[in-house]
């Protein structure tokens, strides 16, 4: 299980993220703070794996959050989930080695996805073996690459990956219908994100017919020799 903690100074937002991050699998909610001050002292006391942290608290910037938990020798990972939209907060996010930066409103399945794609790449990392200079470029990138750097408006790279994986793991082929229900999409959006993996020349196609009507199209990831 990834232990989270759940900082926002609206109680009633941190009740809603922490149930969402309660549907997801392989997550649990270990604590919530409203503060900066609090959050510090949480960190502390629970020893979290990731914190989902909002940078306006009203006492502690979101960014100086982040830098006392480093100075106090705490390595857990941070997402921050926020309504700041500056420039400025977002590189400084970035230098301050964030995850992911959700902003503010969200729906479940944005942080779901987000939260998804941070486990796969927790599970990926903790494996490697440092014998070359891609495994140390991987373990600074911290991110599992995604399939394609381009998709069409309307895509996201998290959902991409989801189906992408999902695909790969599969024994045999899937139907969209079969994707879109391990994923947790519409079948009109697995389909389109395995259209757009076929393109690239990821995935095979190949129809299933049956006694009557259109044949089923079925997806296979294409494993290279």
């Amino acid at each position: 299980m990834i232990d989270v903690l759940v900082v926002d100074d609206d109680f009633m937002v941190a009740k809603i993220n922490s149930g969402f991050v309660r549907r997801v699998d392989g997550f649990r909610v270990v604590g919530t703070a409203g503060t900066g001050e609090q959050a510090l002292a949480r960190v502390g006391e629970l020893r979290p794996d990731l914190v989902l942290l909002d940078l306006y608290l009203p006492d502690v910037f979101g960014l100086d959050v982040i830098s006392r938990i480093r100075a106090g020798g705490h390595d857990c990972d941070i997402i921050v989930i926020s309504a700041a939209r500056e420039i400025e907060a977002v590189r400084g996010a970035a230098r301050h080695g964030v995850g992911n930066y959700l902003l503010k409103p969200f729906d479940f399945d944005d942080l779901r996805v987000r939260l998804e794609r941070y486990a796969a790449q927790r599970a990926e990392l903790g494996s490697v073996v440092i014998s070359s200079q891609a495994d140390v470029d991987k373990v600074l990138a911290g991110a599992v690459a995604p399939p394609s750097p381009a998709l069409p408006k309307g895509m996201s790279v998290e959902t991409a990956e989801l189906v992408r994986r999902e695909l790969s793991a599969a024994e045999g082929t899937l139907s969209a219908s079969e994707c879109a229900s391990r994923v947790g999409i519409s079948r009109v959006s697995a389909r389109r994100y395995l259209e757009h993996l076929a393109a690239l020349g990821h995935v095979r196609v190949s129809l299933k017919y049956g006694a009557a009507g259109r044949p089923e199209r079925r997806y296979q990831w294409h494993r290279p020799q």
